[in-house]
């Protein structure tokens, strides 16, 4: 198989993506740790959580929704268990499965960081950016996430550890 080497146009965007990726990270998780004590990811979490119905989710589907591992998961449950922000259930269908559930602490402390966390947002990416481009990069990012979902799709649940086949709902 032949390498298709990137062209010097595709390289060039290749690099502004990376860069303008983790500084937008760095960007955002500053303020979160700034504001909450908290990296993005449990912000995700606390958001997930919140956006889910009786503001709980089985772990696997948690995970999913967040792109991280189970096993990073678990430890920032726990973190979040510990600030009184989540708490664990077990799943009464699965006794191996359990629940995250936000709890009315992280709800309030996720209603106090919000503000902030979306003036940040605004201002690093939305600001810098036309109505017009604010569309092209959600068709973009949906075009791309989507195509690589459909690849994950394909291979078998250990090499993607979020799309782990869960048993359903906890009931």
């Amino acid at each position: 198989m032949t390498t298709r080497w990137l062209t010097s146009e595709e390289q060039r965007a290749w690099r502004a993506y990376i860069a303008a990726s983790h500084l937008l990270e760095d960007a955002i998780d500053r303020q979160l740790q700034q504001e909450a004590g908290m990296p993005h990811v449990y912000y995700s979490i606390l958001a997930n959580l919140s956006e889910a119905p009786d503001r709980r989710l089985r772990m696997t589907d948690l995970a999913e929704r967040t792109k991280i591992t189970r096993s990073r998961l678990t430890y920032a449950v726990t973190r979040l268990e510990k600030d009184g922000a989540v708490r664990r259930e077990g799943c009464p269908s699965d006794k191996r499965g359990s629940t995250a559930v936000l709890t009315d602490e992280g709800m309030t402390l996720l209603e106090r960081t919000a503000p902030g966390h979306v003036d940040t947002v605004r201002a690093a990416l939305f600001d810098r950016i036309s109505p017009e481009q604010v569309g092209q990069l959600e068709e973009i990012c949906a075009s791309v996430a989507r195509g690589l979902e459909g690849d994950d799709a394909q291979a078998p649940p250990d090499d993607v550890p979020w799309r782990r086949r869960s048993p359903g709902p906890c009931t």
